[in-house]
């Protein structure tokens, strides 16, 4: 037994060493190989990753010619000669911007013309007498305004039909001279009318409502000179006082002629029965779809009611029963509006003119959109602003407009540029009115190179000066981004205009994509031109 053990492991050694080797070098073809199974997840990552390493980087072939879309990745550029189909496929720049691995990625819109569209294509009647204004009228714009020349495609399509005492909508991009076209119309009609004086309070003749005090005082500065020359008073109304600085401003002598006012302001005098409108013969809405939004349609209707519209042209023929005429003017009517005007006035009455860019991207202003973080604003910001510094700047430059969606943010960035020693000015709609008023006067009057403001800024006010708008937020809606982005490039501007937005939250994106397709395909923006296009009698 003690030698058997010893002896097991040996005979086992011995059996190894026997034993038929599998040498796969060997085998012979009937027997099979062996099968090793590899998963397809892992097979597909190793053919990329060898596919990545022999393949060398692609290149891009840049077209010739100038771009319409210029982004970092050049391969989505747009050349200026291509249009995208209506039904085609866009490579936007901007489609994986909600993801947060896309951050300083950037896209530019360019320029695809040097001059506002408004002034692009003249009429063949290029003066203001071949559209009927009497000699008083134009001897007045010549004194207030030498610097307007001939008139643009706007006015020389809204003067004639006014002066026929049409009730006109006119629906025209900004900057493209709304505020003559219907301020020339308005003194040619007060002159042929008598002042009745027979009423013990202030009773204007003529009616430009306005949805702000800044926007009062604008229109008010440029009706002024012209008034003066014709020996016609006119005045602005604005809001944020109380009856008594109402009741002053109504008082002054001689009467009105002419009335800028903000909706709230005049509502108050109606109520207090400081005004009557019973002599109306011209109103204005200003900016119309802002006030027949929801936070002034009360306001406006209140004020309307007390106005005698004219049925059509032959109501106001009589001198002595006068009937209001009706204008409409703004840069954005969005869906929904169209409704409303109906209840103004019937369809009949009233005239549409509307331009063939409204709505559309302006392709005489450089748009650029950035994808940041929110902690990364203030820095890009600081660094743009201190970019345009214009004291250190030889050519021709311009003013810088700041947009914020809030008075708190407009307050907090103040602080901010404080510390960086920049010098700005601030306009939001928390202020009171002490403090507002005056401040975009002296942005104009260039005492100071940068304001922060907020949407108060954006709707109408002249800014034939501002060379850069810097969207810090992001407007909440297209129409806000128009009329912002509007403060730039408009007619008599002396520099060329720019556009910076800031992209932060995934609502920011969704705008920014509509944009960009609507700019890649040169369409409208999207959702805003049915309320105006369902009936329109001329085009300009």
């Amino acid at each position: 037994m003690a030698l058997a053990r010893p002896l097991r492991p040996l005979l086992l050694a011995v059996r190894l060493l026997l034993a038929p080797r599998r040498d796969l070098g060997v085998l012979g073809p009937d027997e099979p190989l062996p099968v090793v199974r590899i998963p397809r997840a892992l097979q597909r990552r190793q053919e990329q990753r060898q596919s990545g390493r022999r393949s060398s980087p692609r290149l891009v072939l840049a077209r010739p010619g100038p771009l319409l879309i210029s982004a970092r990745r050049p391969e989505l550029n747009q050349p200026a000669r291509l249009t995208l189909g209506r039904w085609e496929r866009a490579p936007l720049a901007s489609r994986g911007w909600k993801n947060r691995r896309s951050r300083r990625d950037y896209f530019s819109i360019e320029r695809a013309q040097q001059e506002a569209p408004s002034l692009r294509n003249p009429p063949s009647e290029g003066s203001f007498a071949a559209l009927g204004l009497e000699p008083r009228v134009l001897h007045a714009l010549q004194e207030a305004a030498p610097d307007v020349v001939r008139p643009t495609t706007v006015q020389s399509s809204t003067i004639p039909p006014l002066l026929r005492g049409r009730h006109i909508l006119c629906a025209a991009e900004t900057g493209s001279g709304k505020t003559l076209g219907y301020l020339l119309p308005l003194l040619q009609r007060l002159l042929g009318r008598p002042s009745l004086d027979s009423h013990s309070v202030p009773a204007p003749r003529g009616l430009v409502l306005v949805p702000s005090r800044e926007l009062a005082e604008q229109v008010r500065a440029v009706a002024q000179p012209l008034g003066i020359s014709l020996g016609l008073q006119v005045r602005d109304l604005g809001g944020g006082h109380g009856m008594s600085r109402i009741r002053l401003q109504l008082s002054k002598q001689p009467p009105v002629d002419v009335l800028v006012a903000t909706p709230g302001a005049l509502w108050k005098a109606l109520k207090g029965q400081l005004i009557s409108l019973k002599q109306l013969s011209y109103l204005v809405l200003d900016e119309a779809d802002t006030l027949l939004d929801e936070s002034f349609l009360e306001l406006v209707d209140y004020i309307l009611e007390k106005s005698h519209i004219a049925e059509g042209p032959a109501d106001l023929k009589d001198p002595f029963n006068p009937k209001t005429q009706l204008v409409l003017v703004g840069a954005t009517f969005p869906e929904g509006v169209g409704q409303l005007l109906s209840k103004l006035a019937s369809p009949d009455s009233l005239t549409t003119i509307t331009s063939s860019k409204l709505h559309c991207i302006m392709p005489h202003v450089r748009q650029t959109f950035m994808r940041l973080k929110g902690a990364e604003k203030v820095t890009e910001l600081v660094q743009i602003l201190k970019q345009h510094d214009r004291s250190q700047r030889t050519g021709p430059s311009g003013t810088v407009l700041v947009f914020c969606n809030s008075s708190s943010t407009v307050n907090w960035l103040g602080y901010i540029l404080d510390d960086h020693k920049i010098q700005h000015l601030r306009l939001q709609g928390q202020m009171p009115a002490s403090m507002r008023a005056g401040i975009f006067q002296c942005f104009q009057e260039g005492s100071r190179d940068i304001l922060l403001c907020t949407d108060i800024a954006s709707r109408g006010l002249d800014s034939t000066h501002v060379e850069l708008v810097v969207n810090y937020d992001f407007p909440l809606t297209l129409q806000d981004y128009i009329h912002r982005a509007g403060r730039v490039g408009r007619v008599g501007s002396e520099v060329p205009g720019t556009v910076i937005s800031f992209v932060t939250h995934p609502w920011d994106v969704s705008l920014v994509q509509k944009i960009e397709l609507a700019a890649r395909r040169r369409r409208s923006l999207p959702g805003l031109g049915s309320s105006v296009r369902e009936s329109l009698p001329q085009q300009i």
